[in-house]
């Protein structure tokens, strides 16, 4: 079918890996290049669309369509990685070939099918249609590079016994406990050690590799990447009202896998003074233990600081018990919120966080200082960046079995919202919240790599 170029600067599919948090950032990017003038269709799994809050096409044209991962009933439930993963390989392959020969007979033909480069296979069925492919990833380009020496084989995993500083390029000296959890250590979850060195089995015939960061950011890291790689950083891939305000009524990803309790958030925080909220939440998929639950219910109960504390419905049973009305007062426990609107009002002044890439970035492109708690795969080396390299933040220190203890969480706290080191962190903070809305602004460092993309779609 000819294309009319008038009407399209090209067609992207867009695919990302089916969960919250992969999701998020693959839907805004979709956003700005239909904001742009492409065409652009999100493809999701079916059970996933059957499970969404609200909708990815609520703020801008989007066509949405589906693909089957084998479990499209029920979810995959109790299915193992590696069961999964095999399904959605198979499954998915046959039925993204099947949508992509639909929609060529139905309007333009797919010009570039855009991928999680979780799911390497995405490429392949692209390539057999002769489509361009652009590899997305949705962690930092540090902890790509890490992923990418081991994939190599140049950073030998398991790490020796006597392992001590880790050098790479682009990179500051790392100590092995700054590493990803599945590199150091290779028993933790082997199938999730095979997804994430998995990324880079085929990188290397992507047309594209898009990284949901800011060059700003990273920049020694993404000048030795983009040696190699034809690399362009994206990011922060957030809701435009948080950043240039360049698209209008974006202030939601507009897709959500669970239910919020926001109106109560807002109303909540409404009523705090400036600054004397700690807000914590682990994303939506880290789990606490009931040991470290308490410590850290304990730790919040005993700081002076007001507290918003986000308590997925399925961990809810490990908090101790009376602790919500005991601190009523206080804090509010709820089961999810918006976690942007969150962060942008002004009665938060600090994010006690796991550190997962995506709430990294959502916090430093709206200024907030981090308290550090990560639990496992980039959450360690994500706050190594937080607190030493970007310094808006510290990491809690944990004791000999691994937890942060109720005093440390306290001290850790008071010391961000009150302590002079606070004040250093919040001074970095807002600096690098402008150096983030002037990535993604007109002309800025993202916005041009964006413009650059949609450039050569329809060569």
């Amino acid at each position: 079918m000819e294309r009319d170029q008038r009407a399209c600067k090209g067609h992207c599919l867009v695919l990302p890996y089916p969960s919250q948090g992969h999701i998020n950032p693959m839907l805004q990017f979709a956003k700005l290049l239909s904001h742009k003038g492409v065409k652009v269709t999100l493809v999701t799994t079916r059970y996933i669309h059957k499970t969404m809050y609200g909708s990815a096409s609520s703020c801008i044209a989007l066509d949405l369509e589906t693909i089957s991962d084998g479990y499209d009933e029920a979810g995959k439930g109790e299915a193992s990685i590696d069961a999964y993963l095999e399904s959605f390989w198979k499954e998915g392959s046959k039925t993204l070939a099947e949508l992509l020969e639909k929609l060529s007979s139905s309007g333009p033909p797919v010009d570039c099918v855009v991928y999680d480069a979780f799911m390497p296979w995405p490429l392949d069925v692209a390539r057999k249609f002769g489509i361009a492919g652009a590899a997305f990833f949705t962690q930092s380009c540090a902890v790509g590079n890490i992923y990418y020496h081991v994939h190599k084989g140049l950073l030998k995993v398991p790490l020796a016994d006597d392992q001590s500083l880790i050098s790479l390029p682009g990179l500051p000296p790392l100590d092995p406990l700054d590493l990803p959890s599945f590199v150091y250590d290779l028993d933790y979850c082997p199938a999730f050690y095979r997804v994430v060195v998995g990324q880079f089995s085929n990188v290397d015939k992507a047309d594209w590799v898009l990284s949901n960061t800011f060059y700003e950011l990273e920049e020694q890291v993404v000048d030795w990447l983009a040696k190699f790689w034809p690399l362009r950083t994206v990011g922060p891939t957030i809701p435009s009202k948080y950043l240039d305000e360049r698209l209008e009524d974006d202030k939601d990803y507009g897709v959500n896998l669970f239910k919020s309790d926001n109106d109560a958030c807002i109303k909540w925080l409404n009523e705090r003074p400036k600054g004397s909220v700690a807000y914590v939440s682990f994303g939506s998929a880290a789990k606490l233990d009931d040991e470290q639950t308490k410590e850290l219910a304990w730790g919040l109960r005993r700081s002076k600081s007001n507290f918003l504390w986000v308590v997925r419905a399925s961990e809810a049973a490990k908090v101790p018990k009376g602790f919500v009305e005991e601190t009523s007062e206080k804090g509010l426990v709820v089961s999810w919120c918006s976690q942007l609107e969150v962060l942008a009002h002004e009665a938060v002044g600090c994010f006690v966080t796991h550190c997962g890439w995506n709430s990294t970035l959502e916090a430093l492109s709206l200024g907030v200082p981090m308290l550090a708690m990560p639990q496992w795969t980039d959450q360690r080396t994500n706050a190594k960046f937080i607190m030493d390299v970007w310094k808006i933040g510290i990491t809690a220190p944990s004791d000999e079995k691994g937890k942060v203890r109720e005093e440390v969480v306290e001290h850790c706290i008071s010391e961000i919202m009150e302590g002079e080191r606070g004040k250093e962190m919040k001074i970095n903070a807002l600096k690098w919240k402008e150096l983030a809305r002037k990535a993604v602004d007109e002309g800025g460092s993202s916005d041009k790599n964006i413009d650059e993309f949609i450039s050569k779609l329809v060569q």
